[in-house]
């Protein structure tokens, strides 16, 4: 989006701290939000957020924008026809576009397990679509995982733990990886965990057959050198929970109640039952965040499509791995988007809680990683940010929260939830 002129925004403004049901918020011309203020129900009528001179209404609550923190998915293989994972530039710009316009303003483009070639093939892609600021950054999913846990990743492409190949993937994302997944039973896992610390990269833990003691272990090294742990897609991928042999999905929910990882959670209602992810929340709520792990069928209809190298069938809005008997494979990505997961979790927790459940969240575990850093790393280097370090990609991925003095990034909704607007500056 492009600003050219301030702008006023009216309506109720919600945070996952505040709710003001009558409030005005003033955008300079770069979009940087200026001022937050309740106002009296009489405010300027409003199309999509923006006044018209001399109009005044009493605005009521059943026709009034909401504006709450844009969406933030950390977690995103897709979408319309673009899969990140394999896509050109185009494709991977649909997919983009796709989930700005339900309301994601900050996203990571997630891939999939493949050799080093395709990888850092498609890394040269993503890292242009970072420079652009079509994404925000890249989440490496593999290939450090447990084939045994393979999921939707191709088992052929799946590789132990390497330090020297972790090395060229972060050369070639140019300061732009984010995060990466891998299990903690791996080889060299305490290594890619030191990596990713003094990279300032989220080591995110998953498609593990992990005991819980050995998650604990890793957990204990994260906190020792100072690493910002996830859990993806928690429960997804891992051994189910269980009383006697409770693994990782229990040592990452225990860790999570502490304060000390955040766990994505898939919460489209396939992924998981929305009983389960309301366990989690009642365990963790500052620490449990919502994520998509769409993939290229999302937006679109049922049909045949690609994750990676893998074959997908989408029926009824479920994506699984096609199989040669026709039979259910494996559930391969998701389908839907941070909007409808925000409403699904509304109709249970309330909107503060939607909020901090799609963004707040989310946004927390970014300035933990590594975004408060930014700002000292660039000063340091004469004002450019520092390749591969605390990182050009954390100058560059600034996921600011709904405050006076920051780059606007809000979702308007319309009374029926629809989205009336996505600014993103």
């Amino acid at each position: 989006m492009t600003f050219s002129e301030p702008r006023i925004l009216t309506g109720r403004f919600i945070t996952e701290s505040v709710t003001c049901d009558y409030a005005q918020i003033r955008l300079d011309s770069h979009g940087v939000i200026e001022s937050i203020e309740p106002v009296s129900e009489a405010v300027p009528i409003t199309t999509a957020g923006a006044p018209r001179e001399g109009a005044f209404t009493t605005l009521t609550a059943s026709d009034r924008i909401t504006w709450v923190p844009g969406f933030v998915d950390l977690h995103n293989h897709g979408g319309n026809g673009g899969a990140f994972p394999t896509g050109d530039l185009q494709q991977c710009r649909a997919a983009a576009a796709y989930h700005r316009a339900a309301g994601t303003t900050t996203l990571l483009a997630s891939t999939v397990s493949a050799t080093r070639d395709d990888l850092l093939a498609q890394l040269d892609i993503l890292t242009t679509l970072c420079q652009e600021r079509t994404i925000d950054g890249i989440h490496l999913e593999g290939p450090f995982v447990n084939a045994r846990r393979c999921g939707a990743q191709n088992p052929a492409a799946i590789i132990d733990g390497d330090p020297e190949l972790f090395t060229e993937l972060l050369d070639a994302g140019a300061g732009h990886i984010v995060s990466m997944t891998f299990a903690p039973e791996t080889p060299h896992a305490r290594e890619l965990v030191s990596m990713c610390a003094r990279h300032h990269v989220i080591a995110s833990l998953g498609h593990t057959d992990a005991s819980a003691h050995l998650t604990r272990s890793i957990l204990g090294h994260a906190r020792e050198v100072g690493a910002t742990v996830t859990a993806t897609h928690l429960f997804n991928a891992m051994p189910p929970l269980h009383h006697r042999r409770p693994g990782a999905t229990a040592a990452l929910v225990t860790a999570a109640s502490a304060g000390e990882v955040f766990v994505e959670l898939v919460a489209d209602g396939t992924h998981l039952d929305h009983h389960m992810v309301d366990m989690v929340w009642a365990a963790a709520p500052n620490n449990a965040m919502a994520i998509t792990d769409a993939m290229e069928a999302a937006g679109l209809e049922d049909g045949e499509y690609i994750l990676g190298a893998l074959d997908v069938q989408v029926r009824g809005g479920v994506a699984r791995l096609a199989t040669q008997d026709g039979s259910a494979g494996a559930i391969a990505g998701g389908t839907s988007t941070l909007l409808d997961q925000f409403h699904a979790f509304r109709a249970r927790h309330g909107v503060c809680d939607a909020v901090r459940f799609t963004s707040a969240n989310a946004r927390a575990v970014l300035e933990a990683a590594g975004q408060s850093h930014a700002g000292a790393a660039t000063a340091e280097h004469g004002g450019v940010a520092e390749h591969n370090g605390v990182g050009a990609a954390w100058s560059l991925l600034h996921c600011p929260a709904p405050e006076v003095g920051q780059p606007a990034r809000l979702v308007g909704l319309n009374p029926d939830g629809t989205i009336a607007e996505v600014i993103r500056a």
